[in-house]
């Protein structure tokens, strides 16, 4: 599966095309490499997102096509969320 459509599918990211966006920003690493929207993805895979502040860090458990949005939480596993701090 692509990442931008798992990261719609497992709601991490609400719309698709903001995944793509966000991809094609270099805001999206899997496995420790900038990832394009068209990257694919498989079980065991870590996932690192930066949008803004946010540092979101997942291993995927599951990967599936279409899960109701109280499963969606299920193919994901939450290594790190923390929030970024500035410094002046």
């Amino acid at each position: 599966m692509r990442i931008d459509k798992f990261l719609k599918v497992s709601r991490l990211i609400k719309r698709r095309t903001v995944a793509k966006d966000i991809c094609e920003g270099g805001k999206i690493a899997l496995n420790g490499k900038i990832a394009k929207p068209s990257a694919e993805v498989k079980v065991g895979d870590i996932i690192i997102i930066e949008i803004g502040h946010r540092l979101l860090e997942v291993k995927i458990l599951d990967i599936s096509s279409n899960v109701r949005a109280n499963e969606a939480a299920s193919l994901y596993e939450v290594l790190r969320d923390q929030r970024k701090t500035e410094s002046v």
